[in-house]
Protein backbone atom coordinates (compact mmCIF):
# COMPACT_ATOMS: atom_id res chain seq x y z
CA UNK A 1 0.00 0.00 0.00
CA UNK A 2 2.81 2.59 0.38
CA UNK A 3 4.57 2.05 -2.86
CA UNK A 4 1.19 2.60 -4.11
CA UNK A 5 0.82 5.45 -2.40
CA UNK A 6 4.33 6.64 -3.22
CA UNK A 7 3.52 6.42 -6.82
CA UNK A 8 0.37 7.90 -6.80
CA UNK A 9 2.14 11.30 -5.36
CA UNK A 10 4.98 11.16 -7.79
CA UNK A 11 1.67 10.95 -10.63
CA UNK A 12 1.09 14.23 -8.77
CA UNK A 13 4.56 15.69 -8.51
CA UNK A 14 5.26 15.14 -11.98
CA UNK A 15 1.84 16.56 -13.23
CA UNK A 16 2.90 20.10 -12.26
CA UNK A 17 2.93 22.82 -14.67
CA UNK A 18 6.73 22.89 -14.26
CA UNK A 19 7.03 19.58 -16.15
CA UNK A 20 3.86 20.22 -18.25
CA UNK A 21 5.59 23.31 -20.08
CA UNK A 22 4.81 25.95 -17.66
CA UNK A 23 7.46 29.03 -16.37
CA UNK A 24 9.67 26.79 -13.57
CA UNK A 25 8.26 27.37 -10.15
CA UNK A 26 10.34 28.27 -7.59
CA UNK A 27 11.59 25.61 -5.88
CA UNK A 28 9.32 26.54 -2.12
CA UNK A 29 6.12 26.55 -4.90
CA UNK A 30 7.12 22.69 -5.89
CA UNK A 31 7.80 21.71 -2.26
CA UNK A 32 4.73 22.68 -1.47
CA UNK A 33 3.18 19.30 -3.19
CA UNK A 34 3.93 17.59 0.15
CA UNK A 35 6.15 14.84 -2.01
CA UNK A 36 9.25 15.26 0.00
CA UNK A 37 7.14 14.59 3.24
CA UNK A 38 5.82 11.96 1.23
CA UNK A 39 9.14 10.27 -0.05
CA UNK A 40 10.29 10.72 3.99
CA UNK A 41 7.19 8.86 5.31
CA UNK A 42 7.64 5.89 2.81
CA UNK A 43 10.84 5.33 3.14
CA UNK A 44 10.96 5.41 7.20
CA UNK A 45 8.30 2.59 6.47
CA UNK A 46 10.34 0.74 3.92
CA UNK A 47 14.06 1.03 5.82
CA UNK A 48 11.99 0.63 9.38
CA UNK A 49 14.75 3.37 9.73
CA UNK A 50 13.49 7.24 10.52
CA UNK A 51 16.86 8.68 10.79
CA UNK A 52 18.17 7.42 7.73
CA UNK A 53 14.94 8.30 5.45
CA UNK A 54 14.83 12.06 7.11
CA UNK A 55 18.74 11.69 5.84
CA UNK A 56 17.79 10.88 2.20
CA UNK A 57 14.62 11.96 1.37
CA UNK A 58 15.48 15.73 0.62
CA UNK A 59 18.71 14.58 -1.08
CA UNK A 60 16.66 11.99 -3.36
CA UNK A 61 13.88 15.03 -3.78
CA UNK A 62 16.80 17.67 -4.98
CA UNK A 63 18.23 15.08 -7.12
CA UNK A 64 15.77 13.17 -8.88
CA UNK A 65 12.40 15.94 -8.31
CA UNK A 66 14.31 19.26 -8.58
CA UNK A 67 15.61 20.11 -12.18
CA UNK A 68 15.23 24.68 -11.86
CA UNK A 69 19.17 26.19 -10.58
CA UNK A 70 18.86 29.20 -8.34
CA UNK A 71 17.94 32.34 -10.20
CA UNK A 72 18.78 35.78 -10.22
CA UNK A 73 18.68 39.08 -12.86
CA UNK A 74 21.25 39.52 -15.66
CA UNK A 75 21.86 42.62 -13.56
CA UNK A 76 23.53 41.39 -10.75
CA UNK A 77 26.17 39.08 -13.08
CA UNK A 78 29.76 40.85 -13.70
CA UNK A 79 30.71 38.00 -16.53
CA UNK A 80 28.17 34.77 -18.14
CA UNK A 81 29.98 31.64 -18.37
CA UNK A 82 28.91 29.27 -21.02
CA UNK A 83 28.43 25.52 -20.90
CA UNK A 84 28.92 23.33 -23.63
CA UNK A 85 26.38 20.50 -24.62
CA UNK A 86 26.98 17.94 -26.55
CA UNK A 87 28.34 17.74 -30.30
CA UNK A 88 29.15 16.03 -33.42
CA UNK A 89 31.92 13.88 -34.78
CA UNK A 90 34.06 14.92 -37.12
CA UNK A 91 32.78 16.25 -40.48
CA UNK A 92 35.73 14.56 -42.40
CA UNK A 93 36.17 12.10 -40.17
CA UNK A 94 39.44 10.92 -39.36
CA UNK A 95 40.83 9.57 -35.72
CA UNK A 96 37.92 11.14 -33.36
CA UNK A 97 40.68 10.68 -30.47
CA UNK A 98 42.82 13.50 -32.57
CA UNK A 99 40.36 15.20 -34.76
CA UNK A 100 38.02 18.10 -32.93
CA UNK A 101 34.16 17.54 -33.27
CA UNK A 102 32.07 19.78 -35.00
CA UNK A 103 30.53 22.21 -32.30
CA UNK A 104 26.86 20.57 -33.42
CA UNK A 105 23.49 22.85 -33.27
CA UNK A 106 23.03 22.46 -29.80
CA UNK A 107 25.56 24.74 -29.02
CA UNK A 108 24.73 27.30 -31.84
CA UNK A 109 21.22 27.18 -29.51
CA UNK A 110 23.40 28.35 -26.28
CA UNK A 111 25.31 30.82 -28.06
CA UNK A 112 21.87 32.28 -29.25
CA UNK A 113 21.23 31.95 -24.94
CA UNK A 114 24.09 33.49 -24.29
CA UNK A 115 24.03 36.02 -27.15
CA UNK A 116 20.01 36.84 -25.78
CA UNK A 117 21.89 37.59 -22.07
CA UNK A 118 24.62 40.03 -23.65
CA UNK A 119 22.29 41.92 -24.97
CA UNK A 120 20.81 42.96 -21.64
CA UNK A 121 24.04 42.62 -19.93
CA UNK A 122 27.12 43.46 -21.64
CA UNK A 123 30.04 41.51 -19.41
CA UNK A 124 32.85 39.86 -20.17
CA UNK A 125 31.97 35.74 -21.28
CA UNK A 126 33.92 32.93 -20.91
CA UNK A 127 32.46 30.12 -22.98
CA UNK A 128 33.38 26.21 -23.49
CA UNK A 129 34.33 26.32 -27.32
CA UNK A 130 31.68 24.99 -29.12
CA UNK A 131 29.59 28.42 -28.01
CA UNK A 132 32.49 29.96 -28.64
CA UNK A 133 32.75 29.21 -32.10
CA UNK A 134 29.59 30.44 -32.70
CA UNK A 135 29.76 33.85 -30.55
CA UNK A 136 32.94 34.16 -32.67
CA UNK A 137 31.54 33.58 -36.51
CA UNK A 138 27.82 33.86 -36.03
CA UNK A 139 27.82 36.69 -33.82
CA UNK A 140 31.29 38.50 -34.01
CA UNK A 141 31.05 39.37 -30.19
CA UNK A 142 34.06 40.72 -28.86
CA UNK A 143 35.68 40.17 -24.98
CA UNK A 144 34.63 36.06 -25.18
CA UNK A 145 37.17 33.51 -23.78
CA UNK A 146 36.97 30.08 -25.18
CA UNK A 147 37.72 27.46 -22.93
CA UNK A 148 39.57 24.74 -25.31
CA UNK A 149 39.77 21.24 -24.93
CA UNK A 150 43.25 19.71 -23.85
CA UNK A 151 45.54 18.80 -26.21
CA UNK A 152 48.47 16.21 -25.66
CA UNK A 153 51.69 16.69 -27.32
CA UNK A 154 50.71 13.99 -29.47
CA UNK A 155 47.99 15.33 -31.09
CA UNK A 156 45.01 13.48 -28.55
CA UNK A 157 42.13 15.65 -27.59
CA UNK A 158 40.54 15.43 -24.07
CA UNK A 159 37.15 17.41 -23.71
CA UNK A 160 37.06 18.97 -20.51
CA UNK A 161 34.01 17.72 -18.21
CA UNK A 162 31.47 19.96 -16.72
CA UNK A 163 34.26 20.27 -13.28
CA UNK A 164 36.86 20.93 -15.86
CA UNK A 165 35.32 24.11 -17.16
CA UNK A 166 34.46 25.82 -13.85
CA UNK A 167 37.53 24.95 -12.72
CA UNK A 168 39.60 26.64 -15.86
CA UNK A 169 36.99 30.11 -15.36
CA UNK A 170 37.38 29.95 -11.73
CA UNK A 171 41.53 30.00 -12.27
CA UNK A 172 40.78 32.47 -14.76
CA UNK A 173 38.97 35.02 -12.74
CA UNK A 174 41.38 35.26 -9.79
CA UNK A 175 43.29 37.33 -11.61
CA UNK A 176 40.50 39.75 -12.24
CA UNK A 177 41.28 42.66 -10.49
CA UNK A 178 38.19 43.75 -8.16
CA UNK A 179 37.29 39.71 -7.38
CA UNK A 180 35.98 36.83 -9.31
CA UNK A 181 32.50 38.57 -9.24
CA UNK A 182 29.60 36.80 -10.06
CA UNK A 183 28.77 34.59 -12.93
CA UNK A 184 25.76 34.18 -14.82
CA UNK A 185 25.61 30.42 -16.09
CA UNK A 186 24.27 29.54 -19.36
CA UNK A 187 23.18 25.95 -20.17
CA UNK A 188 21.53 23.30 -21.57
CA UNK A 189 18.03 22.94 -19.63
CA UNK A 190 18.69 19.78 -18.10
CA UNK A 191 22.09 20.15 -17.38
CA UNK A 192 21.41 23.76 -16.43
CA UNK A 193 21.37 23.09 -12.65
CA UNK A 194 24.44 20.97 -12.40
CA UNK A 195 26.10 23.82 -14.54
CA UNK A 196 25.29 26.21 -11.75
CA UNK A 197 25.86 24.09 -8.71
CA UNK A 198 29.22 22.96 -10.05
CA UNK A 199 30.55 26.49 -10.34
CA UNK A 200 29.82 27.10 -7.11
CA UNK A 201 32.40 23.94 -5.74
CA UNK A 202 34.37 25.96 -7.49
CA UNK A 203 33.99 28.94 -5.39
CA UNK A 204 32.03 31.20 -7.38
CA UNK A 205 28.95 33.18 -6.91
CA UNK A 206 26.39 31.14 -9.47
CA UNK A 207 22.89 31.71 -10.92
CA UNK A 208 20.76 30.98 -13.88
CA UNK A 209 19.67 34.32 -15.37
CA UNK A 210 15.97 35.27 -14.44
CA UNK A 211 13.69 35.21 -17.13
CA UNK A 212 15.36 33.54 -19.88
CA UNK A 213 14.66 30.15 -21.39
CA UNK A 214 17.48 27.65 -21.66
CA UNK A 215 17.67 25.05 -24.81
CA UNK A 216 15.93 21.46 -24.21
CA UNK A 217 15.87 19.91 -27.56
CA UNK A 218 17.89 17.06 -27.69
CA UNK A 219 20.54 16.34 -31.27
CA UNK A 220 19.82 12.37 -31.88
CA UNK A 221 22.94 12.99 -33.91
CA UNK A 222 25.09 13.93 -31.10
CA UNK A 223 28.56 13.06 -30.88
CA UNK A 224 28.00 12.00 -26.85
CA UNK A 225 25.04 9.15 -26.90
CA UNK A 226 24.10 10.06 -23.60
CA UNK A 227 23.02 13.61 -25.09
CA UNK A 228 20.96 12.13 -27.59
CA UNK A 229 17.76 11.18 -25.50
CA UNK A 230 16.22 13.21 -22.74
CA UNK A 231 15.29 10.20 -20.66
CA UNK A 232 19.20 8.89 -20.54
CA UNK A 233 20.84 11.93 -20.19
CA UNK A 234 18.75 12.49 -17.03
CA UNK A 235 20.14 9.41 -16.03
CA UNK A 236 23.64 10.55 -17.08
CA UNK A 237 23.09 13.92 -14.49
CA UNK A 238 21.71 12.53 -11.60
CA UNK A 239 24.73 9.90 -11.50
CA UNK A 240 26.99 12.64 -12.20
CA UNK A 241 25.02 14.28 -8.42
CA UNK A 242 25.10 11.48 -6.62
CA UNK A 243 28.97 11.04 -7.41
CA UNK A 244 29.39 14.68 -6.22
CA UNK A 245 27.50 14.25 -3.33
CA UNK A 246 28.91 11.12 -2.70
CA UNK A 247 32.16 12.75 -1.83
CA UNK A 248 30.73 16.23 -0.37
CA UNK A 249 28.74 13.88 2.48
CA UNK A 250 32.27 11.48 3.51
CA UNK A 251 34.26 14.46 3.62
CA UNK A 252 31.48 16.42 5.91
CA UNK A 253 31.25 12.93 7.79
CA UNK A 254 34.89 12.35 8.09
CA UNK A 255 37.02 15.14 7.20
CA UNK A 256 40.19 12.57 8.35
CA UNK A 257 39.65 9.82 6.12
Amino acid sequence: MKRRDFAAALTAGVATPTLLGAAPAHAADRSATGLPQHMRAVLTAELADRDAAKALAPLLHDVGFDWHPETAPPADCDFILAFGFGNRPPAGGGDPAKVRYEPGPVNEELADAVARVRARRDVPVYAQWEIARFLDFKYGMSDVTSIEPVVAPDGTITYLSTDGVAAQVAEARKRVPGGAGTACVIGFRDHHKRCVQTTRDRGLKAYAPRGFSMPHTYDPESGQPWTRRRDLYLVNDMLAQWSVLRAKLMAEAFPNG
